[in-house]
């Protein structure tokens, strides 16, 4: 398994951000893999995947290599990098880092991914990360922009429940569930995957956490200062278009779209959070936390600049009475 050994400095100093580059990237690999994870990215995938394979009919280098590095588990250099953990860093400048790259830093990164093949020929292609950053911002201005400020929200909304989520139960139990295969295994060690990699020490370095929207992750790095782990928003906020179904008794006893707002508050979220993912406009969603309240259902406390609301024991035992066990 791959590991890395982070001190806890390196830890303590942790950050979530939030990247177009990552978005973009991570959108990028769904229409290279023709996959959707849920009907929402489906349905994304059936606007944008003909138009991904037309535009790169003719400029099939940069694919190629992409498709070479997901057959190995790897991803290319060409496509990532590890963001800063101060602000929203502006995609043009994201993605500036991609076309500066080196020729012969790109190539030696991809060398070390697709070894002697028929593919190596590619790596004598002079400007791949110029055709890399290309492909990248049409990616990002056909299919990613327009979705971006809906994307965004449910990415600070991954970020605040979190955040919440390790100052409950610490790094352990953030980490748990963050991406197939990552797990904080102590004495300073985070698994980043189970595939056989060598361990690395980045110790002193800063460490970012990056959520995206496709279900897709990975790591970057821009050693020896900066490393990151960019991860799939969890569950239901994944998918933009989904909806919560409340129990037909909860929804006659409270009305469907107040006992939907309950049933997602099992874990704490925002009132952003909550109208990302239940489709209603704001002001709804602010009266039915505020009724919900007032009946002792929910409570609510301040993270940072946040404020995250959850079921109270009252809001989480009507749910289970109405759910059933084992099913809230």
């Amino acid at each position: 398994m791959g590991w890395w050994h982070v001190g806890a400095d390196t830890l303590a100093g942790s950050r979530f951000a939030v990247s177009p580059l990552a978005e973009t990237t991570a959108s990028l690999l769904t229409l290279e893999r023709g996959t959707a994870a849920h009907p929402g990215e489906r349905a994304w995938l059936d606007a944008h995947e003909a138009g991904y394979r037309r535009y790169i009919a003719d400029r099939p280098v940069i694919p190629r290599l992409v498709r070479a590095g997901l057959a190995r588990c790897w991803i290319p250099a060409l496509i990532t990098s590890a963001p800063a953990a101060q602000g929203e860093p502006a995609f043009s400048d994201e993605l500036a880092l991609i076309s500066g790259l080196p020729d012969d830093a790109a190539a030696a990164d991809l060398a070390a991914i697709i070894g002697d093949t028929p593919l190596a020929g590619c790596l004598r292609t002079p400007g791949l990360p110029q055709h890399a950053a290309e492909l990248l911002e049409w990616v990002w201005t056909q299919s990613v922009l327009p979705y971006w400020p809906r994307r965004r929200r449910i990415i600070e909304a991954d970020i605040v429940a979190r955040t919440a989520q390790l100052s409950r139960g610490g790094w352990e139990t953030a980490l748990s569930d963050m991406r197939q295969g990552m797990r904080w295994l102590g004495e300073g060690r985070l698994q980043i995957n189970a595939y056989d990699k060598s361990s690395r020490e980045i110790s002193g370095a800063q460490l970012v956490f990056v959520p995206v929207t496709p279900q897709v992750g990975w790591v970057a790095w821009d050693e020896p200062r900066r490393y990151a782990v960019i991860y799939p928003c969890s569950g239901t906020l994944a998918d933009p278009d989904s909806r919560v179904c409340a129990p037909e008794t909860l929804a006659a006893l409270l009305g469907p779209a107040r006992a939907a707002v309950l049933v997602l508050l099992a874990s704490p979220k925002t009132t952003t959070q909550l109208v990302a993912l239940t489709g209603q406009r704001l002001g709804s969603v602010g009266r039915h936390l505020k009724i919900l309240r007032d009946a002792k259902l929910l409570e609510r406390r301040r993270a940072g600049s946040s404020v995250l609301y959850y079921r109270s024991a009252a809001g989480d035992a009507l749910v289970r009475i109405q759910t059933g066990p084992g099913r809230s």
